[in-house]
């Protein structure tokens, strides 16, 4: 058997996802006829057909054997292809970071500065994410992220930056601030802004919140800390929000420290291939220099 190359595999994989052979084509920047060949020679190494197509149709209909072929390489194939892609181009220093809104917002400044004054030729892209970082790493969108959540994932390792407390905030025209044990019945009556479902601090404030029968839904919820923070800051609600968000020199608001919550934990995690990555590591050794000097960070 003829070996198989990756072009031939690229193209007929194109063409199976795209549905016709003008569109792979295009993204590949080959003509028609070419596309077509590399199918045809693909079928004629596994000595398969792969793909039907009648005369004149724009589109393509795969056979049984096509349709294996191509879910066998789904997603896989995109994420090989998106790393090759970066060894290609790896003169171009670029770096692809998620994380929080609010962390990219509150405490990434220092830390972009540092690295770009590392290495003033790279290039930083940063994504603000919350619920899908693991799943943007692994299918090769990411370099490496900072998540409050812990994935689990052999193909996403994770490293412990620190942990960092929580603390109510509302608007100070709501009066004297209430011990931390009446917070929850303090809250019943009052309108509550929240972090979007599935975000990690919507989690522990709700199950904070939410206790001897009481179920507490939110008024407002938002992306983001500072979001929720402005809803504050405009008399919308109150909120419990990461400890270094909040200002205690802004008269326009009173906090409560919430002690009794759990530390909430941050994590920096890569894909599994950069973790010797010079940027890779230059990332996550100022994120934890920087989260350290922070007086609301515990490492």
């Amino acid at each position: 058997m003829s070996e198989v190359s990756l072009t031939l595999i690229q193209t007929f994989y194109l063409v199976a996802r795209h549905g016709s052979y003008s569109a792979a084509s295009r993204e590949l920047n080959i003509t028609y006829q070419s596309a077509a060949n590399h199918v045809r020679r693909l079928e004629q190494i596994i000595q398969a057909r792969l793909v039907e197509s009648e005369q004149g149709a724009k589109r393509i209909v795969l056979t049984p054997r096509g349709r294996s072929l191509y879910n066998l390489l789904h997603p896989e194939l995109d994420i090989m292809l998106e790393r090759l892609s970066l060894i290609v181009e790896r003169d171009r220093s670029l770096v692809r970071i998620g994380l929080p809104q609010a962390i990219f917002y509150y405490l990434a400044s220092p830390v972009l500065k540092e690295f770009r004054d590392q290495f003033p030729d790279a290039e930083i892209i940063a994504y603000e994410r919350d619920t899908v970082l693991a799943e943007l790493v692994k299918n090769g969108s990411l370099d490496v992220c900072v998540s409050e959540r812990y994935f689990g994932d052999p193909v996403v390792p994770q490293r412990l930056l620190g942990t960092y407390g929580l603390s109510l905030v509302y608007p100070a025209s709501w009066g004297k601030e209430p011990r931390p044990e009446e917070v929850p019945d303090w809250a019943r009556a009052r309108p509550f802004v929240a972090h979007e479902p599935g975000q990690t601090l919507r989690n522990i404030a709700l199950d904070f919140l939410n206790h001897n029968g009481v179920d507490l839904a939110p008024a407002i919820a938002t992306s983001g800390s500072s979001s929720v923070m402005r809803c504050v800051e405009e008399g919308l609600g109150f909120a419990i929000l990461p400890s270094w968000c909040i200002d205690p020199d802004d008269d326009r608001l009173r906090s409560v420290t919430l002690d009794q919550l759990q530390r909430v934990k941050v994590y920096f995690g890569e894909a599994q291939y950069l973790e010797r990555n010079i940027y890779v590591m230059a990332l996550f050794d100022i994120f934890r220099k920087q989260l350290a000097a922070n007086p609301h960070f515990m490492s």
